[in-house]
C-alpha cells in the first residue's frame, strides 16, 4: 500500500442472513440460504418469484427512530445500522470530525421511494409526491445521513458503479487515509433494490435465475445447473483508519487493506470478458500495490454470482493470475448464502474477508451438487474451513466493466 498503512477496526452489517456481524456470520459459516418466496411485493406474475431478504426490518427495533425512518429509503435505514454497528466495534472517537469521513457505495439508490412515488404521481397527481422523494431517493443520502449521525465532517460521497460500488467505496477510503487526507473513514456499500421494476428488469435479461419452486437452491455458483442469480439487499460497513491512529489508541486491529486493483473491460454493457481480462489486471495491480506473491493469497472471495459467464470467468481469470497456485488456495462465493447484494456486494463480501482472516475461518460455498467442469478450483463446498487466513483477495465486478480487486492480510 503506498503511503500511511491503512487498518480496519470495525466491521458492521445488515445482511439476509440476519441483522448484525454474529448473526450473519453464525448463519454464514452453517450453510445457510438467505433466499425464499419474495414478500415485498406481490410477484406472482414476474418470472422470477424469489429473493433474498432481510427478514423481520422494523426500524424502531434497530435503533431508528420511526419517524425518520419515514424519511428514509431502505438502503439508507440499512446503513446507518450497519454504520452504528462498525463504529461501535471500533470504538472510534472521531473528535471534531474534521479528519474522519464516509465513502458509501449504492448501485441504485432509493428503488422503492422511486417507484412508490412514481406511482402517487400516476394516480394522485404532481402535487402529491412527497416533498422528501429527492433526498430519500438520491444515492448519496446514505454516505450523507452516516456522516449527520456521527459527526463526520471529512470527506463524504458515494461511489456508483454498480456491483463494485462497495469495493470502490473501500479503495478509495483507503486512498484518503494513505495519502494523508483523512485519518479515518466509514465505508461500504448498501442496497435495497427488491422492488417490482429492478426484479423485473434483471429477469427480462435473463440474468436472474427462476427456480423459483426451489429459492434455496437457486444461488449455485460454479455449478453447472446455475441459470443466474438471486437478488439480495443489505449492507456492509467497516471503519477504515491510519495504522499508526490505531495502534496509538490501542485499538484492536481486524486486519489490513494491503492493496487494490482498479480496471474497466471496455468490452460489454452487461457482459463480463470471456476470458476475465479486466479482472486479470485488477487482480495482477491489486497484488503489484500489496508487494505480494500470489502463493502469498489464502483465500478468494469470488464475485461468484452464479451466472454461466460470469462464473466461468472469474476462475479463468483467476488460472491466468495465480497459476498453480490457483489449485492451492480456495475461492468461494458466499453470494451462494446472501444472493447479489448489487452495490452493497463488494461492502458485504469484505466484511467477510475481514472476518475470515480476524477469525481465521473461511465460509463454505452452497448448492454446487453439479460441478461445471470449467468450474475446477477448491470453492470450499464441503462446509466452512478453519484454520490461519493470512490473507484475501475479494473481487467484485459490475455492469459497465468495473472491476475491483481488494487485498486484505493479517496485520504484522
Amino acid at each position: 500500500m503506498f503511503g500511511r498503512r491503512v487498518v480496519i477496526t470495525g466491521v458492521g452489517c445488515v445482511t439476509p442472513l440476519g441483522i448484525g456481524v454474529e448473526s450473519t456470520w453464525e448463519a454464514l459459516l452453517a450453510g445457510k440460504s438467505g433466499a425464499g418466496p419474495i414478500t415485498q411485493f406481490d410477484a406472482s406474475d414476474h418470472r422470477c418469484r424469489i429473493a433474498c431478504e432481510v427478514d423481520g426490518w422494523e426500524p424502531a427495533e434497530v435503533g431508528l427512530d420511526p419517524r425518520e425512518a419515514k424519511r428514509m429509503d431502505r438502503f439508507t435505514q440499512f446503513a446507518l445500522v450497519a454504520s452504528d454497528e462498525a463504529m461501535r466495534m471500533s470504538g472510534l472517537d472521531v473528535g471534531d470530525g474534521d479528519r474522519v469521513g464516509a465513502v458509501i457505495g449504492s448501485g441504485i439508490g432509493g428503488m422503492i421511494v422511486y417507484e412508490d412515488q412514481h406511482t402517487v404521481l400516476m394516480h394522485k397527481g404532481a402535487r402529491r409526491v412527497s416533498p422528501f422523494f429527492i433526498p430519500m431517493m438520491i444515492g448519496d443520502m446514505a454516505a450523507g445521513l452516516v456522516s449527520i449521525r456521527h459527526g463526520l465532517r471529512g470527506p463524504n460521497y458515494c461511489t456508483v458503479s454498480a456491483c463494485a460500488s462497495g469495493g470502490h467505496a473501500v479503495a478509495d477510503s483507503a486512498t484518503l487515509i494513505a495519502t494523508g487526507q483523512a485519518d479515518a473513514m466509514v465505508c461500504g456499500g448498501t442496497e435495497a433494490t427488491i422492488t417490482p421494476m429492478a426484479v423485473s428488469g434483471f429477469a427480462n435479461m435473463k440474468a436472474m435465475s427462476t427456480r423459483n419452486d426451489e429459492p434455496e437452491l437457486a444461488s449455485r455458483p460454479f455449478d453447472a445447473g446455475r441459470d443466474g442469480f438471486v437478488i439480495g439487499e443489505g449492507c456492509g460497513i467497516m471503519v477504515l483508519e491510519s495504522y499508526e491512529g490505531a495502534k496509538a489508541r490501542g485499538a484492536e486491529i481486524l486486519a489490513e487493506v494491503a492493496g487494490f486493483g482498479l480496471t474497466g473491460d471496455a468490452h460489454h454493457m452487461t457482459a463480463p470478458h470471456p476470458e476475465g481480462e479486466g479482472a486479470v489486471r485488477a487482480m495482477r495491480a491489486a497484488l503489484e500495490m500489496a508487494e505480494m506473491a500470489p502463493e502469498k493469497i489464502d483465500y478468494i472471495n469470488a464475485h461468484g454470482t452464479s451466472t454461466p459467464l460470469n462464473d466461468r470467468g472469474e476462475v479463468l481469470a483467476v488460472k491466468s493470475v495465480f497459476g498453480d497456485h490457483a489449485y492451492d488456495l480456495r475461492m468461494g462465493s458466499t453470494k451462494s448464502m446472501t444472493g447479489h447484494l448489487l452495490g452493497a456486494a463488494a461492502g458485504i463480501e469484505t466484511v467477510f474477508s475481514v472476518l475470515a482472516i480476524s477469525r481465521g475461518v473461511i465460509p463454505p460455498t452452497i448448492n454446487r451438487s453439479d460441478p461445471d467442469p470449467d468450474c475446477d478450483l477448491d470453492h470450499v463446498t464441503d462446509g466452512a474451513v478453519e484454520g490461519p487466513v493470512g490473507a484475501v483477495l475479494s473481487n467484485s465486478f459490475g455492469f459497465g466493466g468495473h472491476n475491483v480487486s481488494l487485498i486484505l492480510r493479517a496485520c504484522e
